[in-house]
């Protein structure tokens, strides 16, 4: 008989012990399978969110990041124009970030306010109608719960209100325009209500100070491989300025959400140490009960090496099966738990904390597996080195 046949007859002589520490080993791999994809999930999703629309640098003001401040940089036309001109560089554009109001019946919505460039623009995807074009002073993009609160569509109007005069609660500036279409803004928290028109609109919507003022230029390399080399030498060209790669902007991400990645490798080691601790346990109790059965077996000639083999079978098979349930279960739970840390406010919608990978799912399976084989070293090593005349005259009495 081979050892993974008397592994898994082994096995099924206690149904209901089995399926318990199946039970465990599934949650324990369930938990490691989490855990993994939590720690190397994070950065990833953060950087294909940033890299959603291929722009792999940013402009912002000195000292702060992309729409973390309400600061601006002045002269944006002079900037943009200035990296167009660079041969290095595939497309440029501002962006101005604002608080707007919107009309809705008799009462004030507030909105959040995208100024764009549409021909050089990462921050939305047409999802129904039309993009701005630059010359579109009429038109305006609406998000998806915005358009769903003012009952409006592609094509309808809409009135936008850019600062209210705080002595009489009256619009300073407002204007009617055009829905030209309904976009996914890639950075908006779950039911965001955010807006967009082109920058010059907006521009005169956020202040009377606010022209030519923008919160962050977006950049496109020629070279995806030339982009750290690119980034330093922006920041000797404007040092007035911030210059963050995506590889910047991933650092400063993970070190504000180091405690995620710590409690993934905390919760993940622990996961790893219960599954072998139970199926340890669980060979160790099944040895001491077939002792009889493995001695009697050493006495008619097999060998050791064959008796520890048939034991990290049986512990293979055991966590093979745990196992294979825990990763449906960890696909599972990752699932509802990425809806709920989501959830957190000023999170973009579009991030993932749990990002499956396949080469995530092998790395926890392979970790499991091997760990877990070699759990039963112990029980073999008791299995092998039992004694067998005492053994067997213990069996007789």
């Amino acid at each position: 008989m081979t050892g993974i046949g008397w592994g898994v007859r082994s096995l099924g002589r206690h149904p209901l012990r089995t399926a318990l520490s199946l039970a465990g080993i599934a949650v324990a791999a369930a938990m490691l399978l989490d855990m993994v994809m939590l720690s190397g999930g994070l950065e990833k999703s953060f950087g294909d969110l940033l890299l959603a629309r291929g722009y792999q640098i940013r402009l912002t003001p000195r000292g702060t990041l992309p729409f973390d401040t309400e600061a601006t940089l002045d002269g944006a036309s002079r900037v943009v124009a200035a990296l167009r001109r660079d041969p290095a560089i595939e497309a440029a554009g501002a962006v101005l970030g604002t608080a707007l109001y919107g009309r809705s019946a008799d009462s004030l919505v507030g909105l959040f306010g995208y100024g764009v460039d549409p021909t050089a623009q990462g921050l939305y995807q047409v999802t129904s109608g039309a993009d701005l074009t630059p010359g579109d002073t009429a038109g305006v993009l609406l998000a998806g719960p915005v358009a769903r609160l003012l009952g409006v569509g592609p094509g309808d109007s809409v009135t936008l209100i850019g600062r209210l005069d705080p002595q009489v609660a009256m619009a300073a500036v407002g204007r009617r325009f055009v829905v030209r279409g309904v976009v996914h803004w890639l950075y908006d928290h779950r039911g965001q209500l955010s807006v967009g028109a082109v920058l010059p609109v907006m521009q005169r919507l956020a202040r009377a100070d606010a022209a030519d003022r923008a919160s962050l230029v977006v950049i496109k390399a020629r070279d995806d491989g030339a982009v750290g080399s690119l980034a330093a030498r922006l920041r000797r060209e404007f040092p007035e300025l911030e210059v963050s790669s995506v590889a910047d902007l991933v650092a400063h991400f993970k070190l504000r959400l180091v405690y995620f990645r710590q409690l993934s490798y905390i919760l993940g080691s622990m996961s790893l140490i219960v599954a072998v601790l139970l199926i340890a346990t669980l060979l160790t109790i099944t040895v001491h009960e077939r002792l009889g059965e493995i001695v009697t077996l050493r006495a008619i000639g097999v060998s050791r090496g064959t008796v520890i083999r048939q034991v990290l079978a049986e512990g293979a098979a055991l966590t093979g099966a745990g196992g294979a349930i825990g990763i449906g279960l960890g696909l599972l739970t990752a699932r509802y738990l990425d809806a709920i840390l989501t959830g957190f406010p000023g999170l973009p919608a579009a991030f993932s904390f749990f990002v499956p990978r396949a080469g995530t799912l092998g790395t926890a399976a392979a970790v499991l597996f091997l760990t877990g084989s070699l759990a039963g070293l112990y029980p073999a090593w008791l299995a092998a080195r039992s004694p067998i005349a005492e053994t067997l005259r213990a069996e007789a009495t």
